[in-house]
């Protein structure tokens, strides 16, 4: 039995075959990294993975569906990232929130832009692209808030930092304006430091 046999591909799913698959994935999201999102196609991506795109199919529901894939797992390395730098930190939650600017604009960054802008550009084909990122950053941002905090402050405050960050991406990728955007993360960082400070509020 092989895996290219699409037959038996209810054996992808066991033990062996997600570890076949996380494999493939690791490797298809380096080349992403390396090369972008342009000209992406499953032979490309076969290539990268040093295998058959009748294989990929085998484990992946298609071409978008890897390419999803590939991105969700470029931005889980960025968020990893993102989190040590932040627990290096410590401080002051405006203070761990400055510290994973770096991790965002640091390597293959520029390809998981370039997946919101895909987004934007077919929304109807690529949404989940732009959906997909909010749900994986938004739990990183709560849990730098305050623990006392009630669960509605911290959905607010990490609802401001995601989209605040997001425009400094989208300025940084568009215009490379360090000194506006640094203009921003002193505006964000008094917000976040008076909301820190504010007595009273649970």
């Amino acid at each position: 039995m092989t895996e290219e046999r699409t037959g038996y591909r209810r054996s992808a799913k066991s033990p062996r075959g997600e570890a076949r698959r996380r494999e493939l994935l690791d490797k298809v999201a380096d080349d992403l990294g390396t090369n972008g999102l342009v000209d992406f196609s499953l032979r490309r991506a076969a290539r990268a993975a040093g295998t058959t795109h009748k294989v990929l199919l085998y484990h992946f529901d298609g071409a978008e569906d890897l390419l999803t894939q590939a991105v969700l797992q470029l931005r889980e390395r960025r968020i990893t990232r993102a989190v040590s730098a932040a627990a290096e930190r410590g401080g002051s939650l405006a203070e761990r929130v400055r510290s994973m600017w770096p991790t965002l604009i640091g390597e293959e960054s520029w390809v998981l832009d370039q997946a919101i802008g895909l987004a934007m550009y077919d929304a109807a084909r690529y949404a989940d692209l732009a959906r997909s990122a909010s749900r994986q950053y938004l739990p990183t941002l709560l849990a730098l808030c305050p623990d006392d905090w009630a669960e509605e402050r911290r959905t607010e405050v990490a609802e401001l930092i995601l989209g605040t960050l997001r425009g400094f991406l989208i300025e940084w990728r568009t215009s490379g304006d360090a000194a506006g955007i640094e203009a921003g993360f002193a505006a964000l960082t008094r917000a976040l430091e008076r909301e820190e400070q504010a007595p009273g509020l649970p």
